[in-house]
């Protein structure tokens, strides 16, 4: 998905992003229910909808962050959520981390500084928006996390899709109000696909996001995210080679350093259960 926003975000603006590639997945989600009706308690729709906001909000900075950081920097800010997620559930509840999960949300701390400092030639607030999206998809997960105890898995990844919809429609009529560029990345100009190929990546970003929506929803509701965190850092890997090949600078060392951090304080607060190590 992230390597086809950076080809697409060469022509159309983070609204349309979003819009499509949530368009395509609101189709296949209405059709499987349709099938096959959803049976659920239900009964939260505030924190149902309160997801898809927060989720549509992430993508627009995932979105925009893959644009001006790059999509290495981008994933590998985004793949900070496990870290945050230990350090919410420390702050905010009963849980006493582990000696581990302290070191792992050091080591992950350490890990964005390695990124952020050195890389200075890019503007601060880019990183910021970077880190925001990590923030966001924390909230979103957390969520999800909930969710999944009422909730169809299709009407919590619904709720998302729908949200991206009705947010990028919104920034289109701003884009009427605000037609400088300048007015910033929530606002759009809607038009249409412009060739084939471009129909095929916003389908191709369509059903793959949807597919991992799916997939992360269902592992949340089964319990066992701790087991599919690890394999989703395989991205930053192949992130940075299709960055590269699309044209984008090769890390230096400290941001290579940086991503090494990252991905083992994750790896080590989401590899092993409480009470193993």
């Amino acid at each position: 998905m992230v390597a086809t926003s950076k080809v697409l975000g060469a022509t159309y603006d983070t609204p349309q992003q979003v819009f499509f590639r949530n368009l395509i997945g609101v189709i296949f989600v209405l059709g499987s229910l349709v099938r096959r009706p959803a049976r659920h308690v239900g009964g939260r729709p505030l924190l149902l909808v309160s997801r898809g906001i927060i989720g549509t909000i992430s993508l627009y900075l995932l979105f925009y962050a893959v644009s001006t950081l790059g999509m290495a920097r981008s994933i590998t800010y985004q793949y900070t959520y496990p870290l945050l997620m230990a350090l919410f559930s420390y702050l905010f509840t009963a849980d006493k981390p582990a000696k581990r999960e302290v070191a792992a949300i050091v080591i992950g701390m350490a890990g964005v500084w390695f990124i952020f400092k050195p890389d200075m030639t890019m503007p601060p607030e880019s990183h910021m928006i970077g880190l925001a999206n990590a923030l966001l998809t924390t909230f979103a997960y957390l969520a999800i996390k909930q969710l999944s105890s009422y909730y169809d898995a299709r009407y919590i990844v619904l709720s998302f899709m729908l949200s991206g919809l009705a947010l990028p429609i919104l920034s289109f009529i701003g884009g009427q109000a605000f037609a400088s560029s300048d007015a910033g990345f929530f606002i759009g100009h809607f038009k249409w696909p412009e060739n084939g190929f471009h129909w095929l990546l916003f389908l191709s970003m369509g059903l793959t996001a949807l597919a991992g929506q799916v997939l992360m929803t269902h592992a949340f509701a089964a319990g066992s995210v701790t087991r599919v965190a690890p394999i989703g850092y395989s991205s930053i890997f192949f992130s940075t080679i299709i960055g590269i090949a699309l044209g984008e600078s090769i890390p230096d060392p400290a941001t290579i350093t940086g991503m090494a951090l990252i991905v083992g304080g994750g790896v080590l607060v989401t590899a092993f259960p409480r009470g193993e190590v």
